[in-house]
């Protein structure tokens, strides 16, 4: 991942309404949750919900998919992992100290 991904992934994700919608997604698994599961689940009005989607999207860090009448939306765990490399990389000068669930441990 390049710095300015990085950036995008991080200010997508540097508002709380955001942040808690990414990480009920990342809960909810592969499968993801109906946009309006979620949003009840945030308390968030339904444009409000919109426009934070929209930024997290931006920033590739979520996917929508149509069921029917129902759009679901899911986490990218890719991007997600993509972005933890990327801020530990240089952990520990490149050592390898992290271990498997990507946590740094100097």
């Amino acid at each position: 991942m390049k710095s300015d991904a990085a950036l995008a992934c991080l200010s997508a994700l540097g508002h709380e309404t955001r942040l808690a919608a990414f990480r009920a997604l990342v809960t909810a698994g592969p499968a993801g949750l109906p946009v309006g599961e979620l949003r009840e689940r945030l308390g968030v009005p339904p444009a409000t919900m919109t426009a934070h989607l929209n930024i997290l999207r931006a920033a590739g860090l979520v996917a929508d998919r149509r069921d029917g009448r129902l759009i679901h939306v899911s986490a990218d765990f890719d991007r997600m992992n993509a972005l933890i490399g990327y801020l530990t990389e240089n952990c520990c000068q490149g050592a390898a100290c992290a271990p498997a669930a990507g946590r740094c441990t100097p």
